[in-house]
């Protein structure tokens, strides 16, 4: 297998599939010519043509309403967004149009479109470029929230939302850009709505996403040297929503703890949490815990962004108020 970082195997993803299927394209601010702010699109202008990969305007509602109608009439449109924080200018066409479209029209039309967007905190980007918003999509049913953590799956889980029949908002931390990872060579898929057991462990379960996996897997490596072993899950996104192998694991250890970037309050793993709770309270010898990021704008002072980011240390503190 070959070894890429996650900003290649993105790219790779994308090529393949504009390759293999003459419908997709990409659009959105700088993709083309500048090739991205984040260099995924690097390449794609001089292979693709500005036909199939189209530099617009700073408009990102026009590029979701393009997208959205792009899409209701064949097409596989990718829309990139310059940072999460900047969908939220084109919220009424994500919430009211994209999500909503194939359900209002009884299913006589799909809005097969992907929605790229860098988001996350700890590159000192200030509190308008690096919030993590998945909790207020995942509040939006009729959209995928989808969220990679290694390069393979952000290879195979693009390539699947691109075949979507249903839009999908793909989001990359930008941390995680150039974290290297052993990617499979050929047709490589990842199904949507499958989380993943990063570590095995028989005393808690630590369900994370994106780059918190990294923080949780540093943890239970900690941990282990207390004689806790934890088991870490990649929910890989939250939109379809693996309970099932959530369920599993807290059925074998009994403890759990849910561990995002994104602010505690109204998080999604308050809904992990109530979940647990509802179909399998009988399996606990704890109550569930949450740890999330502190209820604050981002700050860009390097000391205060760190400490309004959950760390390992705080997993770890969270995890033996468990014990």
């Amino acid at each position: 297998m070959a070894v890429m970082t996650c900003r290649e195997a993105i790219n790779q993803a994308i090529v393949e599939e504009m390759e293999r299927d003459s419908s997709v394209f990409i659009l959105g601010e700088d993709v083309g010519l500048y090739e991205g702010s984040f260099k995924v699109t690097r390449g794609l202008l001089a292979r693709f043509g500005e036909t199939r990969v189209v530099d617009t305007p700073i408009a990102e509602a026009g590029i979701i309403g393009m997208a959205c109608g792009a899409a209701m009439g064949g097409l596989r449109p990718i829309a990139e967004m310059m940072t999460v924080n900047f969908a939220i200018v084109a919220m009424d066409q994500i919430m009211n149009s994209v999500a909503v479209a194939r359900y209002m029209f009884g299913g006589q039309v799909s809005v097969p479109m992907v929605i790229r967007a860098p988001g996350g905190g700890g590159n000192q980007l200030g509190a308008q470029h690096s919030h993590s918003l998945e909790a207020l999509f995942l509040h939006c049913p009729g959209i995928r929230v989808i969220m990679p953590s290694v390069p393979a799956d952000a290879k195979g889980l693009l390539k699947s939302a691109i075949r979507s029949e249903d839009p999908v908002l793909f989001l990359e931390h930008e941390g995680l850009y150039a974290v290297k990872g052993e990617v499979p060579e050929g047709e490589h898929l990842v199904p949507l709505g499958v989380a993943h057991i990063k570590r095995r462990g028989s005393d808690l379960t630590l369900i994370s996403l994106s780059k918190m996996v990294y923080v949780c897997l540093e943890a239970a490596e900690r941990l282990a040297e207390e004689g806790i072993e934890a088991e870490v899950i990649d929910l890989r996104g939250l939109n379809p929503l693996d309970m099932t192998l959530v369920m599993e694991s807290v059925a074998r250890t009994g403890r759990a703890l849910t561990v995002e970037e994104s602010w505690l309050t109204g998080g999604w793993g308050g809904e992990i949490c109530a979940r647990i709770v509802e179909d399998g309270f009988d399996l606990l010898k704890k109550p569930v815990l949450r740890l999330g990021g502190a209820d604050v704008p981002m700050p860009y002072n390097r000391m205060l962004e760190q400490a309004a980011i959950p760390g390992v240390q705080d997993v770890i503190a969270r995890a033996r108020e468990l014990f």
